[in-house]
């Protein structure tokens, strides 16, 4: 195959690697890799710099030949090229040099308040932030943003710094773990003094998921010592973390009271009507366009953070260029079905129990679902019994058409691609579908 290809198979690899890893690793080992070639079972991938190479060598090359194998139905060996490309960040300290320059480079360019999609789940951080911006230093300080995994926390945080930055306000951007490495470095190598310098210097101090300083004695106490350098002098702290204070048992009290002196705000999971407007705009910065149905499908299936939702969507489009066919529901529920069996908290029933769970529902006999039977309550349960059996068992695709009578593929996706559509409509679909659950579940009350 050509490069293009490997291109392609590597774009679909990281919207699925994207959902299996978690943030930082994502973006510090993953987000700036790219295909390169794929030919007698090796599949080149472009990495940064050796150090990037080094990491997924050892840590991650398991993980990404079982998913290119998964995608190309091959047995392929990774391996990792240095190409050009940005390189990860460097946590020693380094001096400051052009301030803005330097700022700059710390924001990723999407996360600006225009791209960030408000909801009912972050109207409060969203206004919040804005204020912060306008009153910096003199309303909400510190501003602390919590909220579970992939909410858009980060997006938020960035958003700050690149509107105060478009005000000639130098804000430093920093993660509680880079934070963290900085300072340990700084202790051994005697730059304690530059290392205060970079961090107290700073007009606004943006730190993002500050649980993990908790318990860190030498962190917490160059924290504190920060925190109060900038707040004494009406500088700007804006911290996010994936819980609120009182929920950190291993933070210092006096720590813990500070970061509630000026405005605790949460995201909650976006509702329904959000993760459609999430998606509405990711697929146009993609330039895709992308039918209502299939973004519905998406919405109905990713639930509980952005950034599954984008990486739902990515997974979608890559598959659709993959394949050069058009992005339909159907593509979306063959992209996306692996995600869906993978996930180690669906129960383990069997196909045999569904089929009869099904079957007694809708009062027929189960050679009735594997039959040529074709009215419509038949046809309901058969579609039903697929959507069960894909959603709640390891089956392929090809395995529940062998289920329900050797039916194939494409009749499998149809079926459960109208259920995943159809159970947010309908309230009495969605109890058939909960109660078939509940009567597998109670049959095997162990698993």
């Amino acid at each position: 195959m050509q490069d293009r290809s490997a291109q392609q198979i590597w774009e679909t690899a990281l919207g699925e690697l994207e959902l299996q890893v978690s943030r930082p690793n994502y973006r510090t080992w993953l987000a700036n890799t790219r295909g390169l070639s794929y030919k007698d079972g090796q599949f080149i991938i472009g990495v940064p710099n050796t150090f990037v190479a080094e990491y997924l060598d050892k840590n991650q090359r398991s993980l990404i030949e079982k998913t290119l194998m998964g995608l190309t139905g091959r047995q392929l060996a990774a391996h990792f090229h240095v190409a050009s490309g940005n390189p990860i960040p460097d946590y020693r300290f380094t001096p400051p040099g052009n301030r803005a320059a330097q700022s700059l480079s710390m924001f990723n360019p999407n996360y600006t308040f225009d791209s960030f999609v408000t909801g009912n789940n972050n109207r409060l951080a969203k206004e919040a932030a804005l204020m912060v911006v306008e009153n910096l230093g003199h309303i909400y300080n510190p501003l602390f943003i919590y909220g579970g995994t992939g909410l858009g926390k980060t997006h938020l945080l960035q958003a700050i710094g690149q509107a105060a930055l478009a005000r000639n306000i130098i804000g430093l951007y920093a993660s509680a773990e880079q934070f963290t490495n900085e300072y340990v470095t700084a202790i051994r190598e005697r730059s304690t003094e530059s290392f205060r310098d970079k961090y107290r210097s700073a007009d606004m101090l943006l730190v993002d998921d500050i649980q993990f300083i908790g318990g860190k004695e030498q962190t917490e106490e160059g924290f504190f010592h920060t925190f109060d350098e900038l707040r004494n002098s009406n500088r700007q702290i804006v911290i996010t973390s994936d819980c609120k204070p009182k929920s950190m048992p291993l933070l210092q009290e006096r720590l813990r009271s500070r970061f509630e002196w000026g405005l605790i705000a949460d995201i909650q999971p976006p509702d329904l009507e959000t993760r459609l407007a999430i998606l509405r705009a990711k697929a146009k910065t993609k330039n895709t366009d992308i039918h209502a149905d299939v973004l519905e499908f998406i919405a109905t299936r990713a639930k509980d953070n952005i950034r599954e939702l984008e990486g739902s969507l990515n997974r979608v489009i890559a598959y659709s260029r993959l394949l050069r066919a058009p992005v339909t529901t159907e593509l979306a529920l063959h992209a996306l079905g692996d995600i869906a069996t993978n996930d180690s908290q669906k129960p383990a029933v069997n196909p045999v129990e569904i089929l009869e769970a099904v079957a007694n529902t809708f009062q027929l006999a189960v050679s009735d679902l594997k039959g040529r039977k074709r009215d419509k309550q038949t046809t309901l349960a058969r579609h039903i019994a697929m959507y069960l059996i894909r959603s709640h068992t390891g089956c392929s695709l090809t395995e529940t058409g062998r289920e329900l009578g050797g039916r194939d593929t494409s009749t499998v996706i149809h079926g459960c691609a109208k259920i995943a559509r159809d159970i947010d409509e309908s309230p009495s679909l969605k109890r058939q579908i909960t109660e078939i659950q509940q009567i597998c579940l109670k049959r095997n009350p162990h698993k």
